[in-house]
């Protein structure tokens, strides 16, 4: 009799609960953040200004300068997409996406969603002005996402969110790929094999378990410079950190040693001995999850709130949005974050049902999954960050910025009406039956 993971029988891992809990709680301060980016742009021409100017750092003969809005998008954002690197690390090693069978299902729900709506975006822009930036259509917003869950309540169950994270963590592998592959304008040899060999050297110290913080910050910071000069976008970096991050599950040798020194200290308690005790309690843990502790609550509740603030700014004026009603640009966004992600979310799940290659939990049914499918066209942050990238000209910027609001809004309304009038009803995703055995105590491995 098989043994259901954490993931099959629906239950929320300890790390995938903090997840959720903050970046719930980020969504908040993010949809704050955007109102006052509109309110500000429109009120006082001050937002474009204090956005633009330049902030520049000179060591000798050598000046590094970036207008404040690029300091953002290039400097902090790759603390956030470090904090997507550490926790796609996470849950392919300890998470929710242990098991080929767990991940498929999310994995080909998510190819959908990212092929499907770059597809649409393409019928409305092909051979035109805004043909790249197709990336903008086919992110999910992670933290939005999860602050409109829960608002849907009861009807969005545990197992849901699981499956939508998961689906997450696969949208953002695609997101970044996209950024690197295909919106990289130039190249600079040098500065790549020098960015490379630094990889080579933080992978060879994941591979030998070494860990001193410094070291990796100065080598990140190298890197990082070393990928701009590339140029390759540097969001690539924060992943690529993220990812070489040790994760690993306490060891029984560790959590012994912990708990020695913890009785040591109630025995005679110094400031010694309690040191030695803290410090024992966190090198049980992995440098994966103690920079997660550390980093994803500044990533979400400072560094995305201010990275929309900088950027979801955008006048509406009559001419504005007259010039978005008629701009292809702006429906080929809304088309593809509503209908694309709607459909190709959905079509992705059900190939991997159909098909034997995934499952889902069997408690979920069909109209709960249509509705986290229409929820998955909320993007914001990276579609933001795509719209930089992609676009030039600062009036196709404004209507791929109302195209985001405007279609996340509808794709945010049309998840939840799917919720409240079909969430209980369609039928069961997966055949019911199936063995699910109680979870096992934990016993220290010998």
């Amino acid at each position: 009799m098989a043994v259901t993971t954490l993931a099959e029988r629906g239950e929320l891992s300890r790390a995938a609960r903090s997840f959720l809990r903050t970046e719930s709680g980020s969504a908040v301060l993010l949809l704050t953040a955007a109102v006052l980016a509109l309110l500000w742009a429109n009120l006082s021409e001050s937002y474009e200004a204090l956005w633009h100017a330049e902030l520049a750092l000179r060591l000798g003969g050598a000046e590094f300068a970036r207008d404040l809005r690029h300091w953002v998008n290039d400097g902090l954002m790759v603390l956030f997409f470090f904090s997507v690197g550490l926790e796609i690390s996470r849950e392919m090693t300890l998470g929710e996406l242990r098991g080929m069978r767990v991940l498929a299902a999310p994995a080909l729900a998510a190819v959908g969603g990212l092929v499907v709506p770059a597809g649409l975006y393409l019928l409305f822009n092909a051979g035109g002005a805004g043909a790249d930036a197709w990336g903008i259509a086919i992110s999910t917003d992670t933290a939005v996402l999860l602050g409109v869950l829960a608002l849907v309540g009861p009807r969005c169950p545990d197992q849901l969110r699981i499956f939508l994270l998961a689906l997450a963590i696969v949208d953002d592998i695609g997101a970044v790929a996209a950024i690197a592959i295909f919106y990289t304008t130039r190249v600079n040899g040098a500065a790549l094999l020098l960015a490379v060999a630094l990889i080579a050297a933080l992978l060879a110290l994941r591979f030998a378990r070494f860990w001193r913080t410094p070291v990796y910050v100065l080598i990140g910071v190298v890197l990082w410079a070393a990928v701009v000069e590339s140029g390759v976008h540097p969001s690539v970096v924060g992943v690529v950190l993220g990812l070489l991050v040790n994760a690993y599950a306490p060891t029984p040798r560790d959590m012994a040693r912990a708990q020695l020194l913890g009785r040591s200290f109630l025995v005679d308690p110094t400031p010694s001995r309690a040191l030695a005790a803290q410090s024992a309690a966190a090198e049980a843990v992995s440098p994966n999850e103690r920079l997660q502790l550390r980093i994803q609550p500044w990533s979400s509740y400072v560094i995305v709130p201010l990275f929309v603030l900088a950027n979801a700014g955008v006048v509406l004026d009559a001419t504005t949005l007259r010039a978005a009603l008629g701009s292809p640009i702006t429906w080929g966004i809304v088309v593809g974050l509503t209908a694309g992600k709607l459909f190709g979310v959905s079509a992705g799940t059900w190939v991997a049902l159909r098909t034997g290659i995934g499952r889902v939990p069997d408690t979920l049914r069909w109209g709960q999954l249509v509705g986290g499918a229409g929820l998955c066209g909320i993007g914001f942050t990276v579609a933001l960050f795509v719209t930089d990238l992609a676009l030039d000209d600062p009036a196709l910027q404004n209507q791929a910025k109302i195209g985001i609001l405007g279609g996340s809004v509808l794709a945010a309304l049309i998840g939840w009406s799917i919720f409240r009038l079909l969430g209980e009803r369609g039928g069961q995703c997966a055949p019911s039956g199936l063995p699910v055995l109680p979870p096992r105590p934990w016993r220290p491995v010998a």
